[in-house]
């Protein structure tokens, strides 16, 4: 198998979309797998969208991810530097080599006048080519000898029909009508991203050459780029787009989705994540779903990526992210997962020890779809819970009950649980007292042990009753059950 290079090449413009990350994870998985090398290039030559900071987090988010780099910032490696801002020297090289051959030329035409060639164009109803405004070769010539930095350079086309492979699309074509003489060095003097990825995968040796399929329309310009450089085609591999839940358009932010620092902020796994959406557009023809990084590079292959695009699905992450909370607390334990639900705790947990939010953890965590769900769902370990009687008139198990009825069963269930003492307070003498108490209240489970557990939590869902209970502790749990019988009571007064 060859060993693949290849790159991720985020532009530092604003927060980092999942769309974005697939496009890391597919280059980042076919380089481990052929024991290649997987290359973090910055491409910040548009400095009008540049936004501080904005590198800072691409890196964070990949190293969260645990998508290492090769070569790149903070890395290093032979081929950098990794930041096209400081490779202009380089580019330039390269146009002015195609300047000599005449396949570039330097062209000051102000946008004023460019605009109005679109517009005539418009109005005759033909497609907007800038190679039909194209100076003449004298004055191309002229402009090219006495070139310098501040005016633009251009590609000279040389439109043909234009075939090529791509490892997800198939064979494609197009012909000479979508090839232009495109700009390669901006006003600026900076590259524009049509030219400037062409020399760095040159240069880096990229080997796979990654990106969505909006390129697809811009690759016969390319093709055209290389053939004028005299560079070998690297493969092409077109990722379908991400779609919204409709199916019908490409995900963006009004979909519903959110960039990876807002799902990293409420709880949702590394791990997960990188499952997810390696799995949006993947599969390894099995029903298999959940993949460690570990097993996703060992099943990875180019041919399994699908051609069409798959839709997000905010459920299916949320689905994931519970799934992989229990495989590591189950491969880990509850002392080792820990440290990562640190942040999401609620502010009424704040003071309590680690020990104690430890047993709280034990026995919620298979409930939990994200870490931040710890907020609401283990509040009342921490605090007594408002009492609210609505909650318990209008359970569905306890409203045919009177509340004279639900007075005496809890009355009769602090009796019991009084008995046991301190020492025995465990998981294992609470249930056999519970089903102690069934017996002798000759009340349903339903009825009793719902009755018992809104009196501890006031909570939609809790986990198991004895458990709760062993968690709470004896004088928590009874004081909890002796004053919402009281509450009882004094309502019917």
């Amino acid at each position: 198998m060859q060993k693949a290079i290849s790159r991720f090449a985020p532009s530092p413009t604003g927060y980092i979309h999942i769309g974005n990350i697939r496009s890391a994870i597919y280059p980042y998985l076919l380089a481990k797998k052929t024991g290649g090398k997987f290359i973090l290039r910055i491409e910040d030559t548009d400095q009008a969208r540049f936004v501080s900071g904005a590198t800072d987090l691409i890196l964070e988010t990949l190293k969260w991810l645990g998508l290492d780099w090769d070569e790149g910032p903070e890395v290093g490696g032979e081929h950098g530097p990794y930041f096209q801002s400081q490779r202009k020297e380089l580019y330039q090289k390269y146009a002015l080599a195609l300047m000599k051959k005449g396949r570039a030329y330097a062209d000051p035409t102000p946008s004023e006048k460019i605009d109005e060639y679109r517009k005539s164009d418009n109005e005759k109803k033909i497609p907007f080519l800038y190679r039909n405004h194209r100076p003449s070769d004298s004055e191309l010539e002229k402009l090219s000898k006495n070139w310098t930095e501040g005016t633009p350079i251009r590609f000279r086309s040389d439109p043909k029909p234009r075939s090529w492979h791509d490892e997800v699309m198939g064979d494609l074509s197009a012909g000479p009508e979508v090839q232009d003489d495109i700009i390669l060095i901006k006003k600026d003097g900076l590259p524009t991203y049509n030219f400037a990825h062409i020399i760095d995968d040159f240069e880096m040796k990229v080997t796979h050459v990654m990106r969505g399929v909006e390129y697809l329309s811009s690759t016969p310009n390319y093709l055209a780029l290389y053939e004028a450089l005299d560079f070998p085609i690297p493969k092409f591999v077109s990722l379908p787009h991400i779609l919204a839940p409709t199916g019908n358009k490409k995900l963006g932010k009004r979909d519903g989705a959110k960039s990876v620092t807002e799902y990293r902020a409420d709880g949702v796994l590394p791990e997960a994540l990188l499952n997810y959406l390696a799995c949006l557009g993947w599969n390894d023809g099995t029903e298999k779903e959940i993949y460690s990084k570990a097993e996703l590079i060992d099943a990875f292959s180019l041919d399994r990526v699908q051609n069409s695009g798959a839709r997000f699905d905010e459920v299916k992450i949320s689905w994931y992210n519970g799934q992989w909370i229990r495989k590591l607390v189950a491969e880990e334990g509850i002392d080792a997962f820990y440290p990562r639900t640190l942040e999401f705790w609620g502010e009424e947990a704040k003071n309590f020890p680690d020990e104690y939010k430890k047993k709280v953890l034990g026995i919620i965590f298979d409930r939990l779809k994200v870490l931040s769900d710890l907020r609401e769902m283990t509040a009342y370990f921490f605090v007594a819970p408002a009492i609210n009687l609505d909650l318990v008139l209008g359970n569905k198990f306890l409203k045919k009950l009177s509340e004279t009825e639900l007075a005496s069963l809890l009355e009769l269930s602090v009796s019991e649980l009084e008995k046991i003492p301190e020492e025995n307070w465990n998981a294992e003498t609470l249930q056999n007292t519970l089903n102690s108490l069934l017996e002798k209240s000759g009340k349903k489970p339903a009825e009793l042990f719902s009755l018992i557990r809104l009196a501890l939590s006031f909570a939609p869902f809790s986990p198991a009753l004895n458990l709760t209970l062993e968690v709470l502790g004896r004088e928590t749990s009874l004081a909890r059950l002796r004053a919402v019988k009281i509450a009882i009571l004094s309502d019917q007064q």
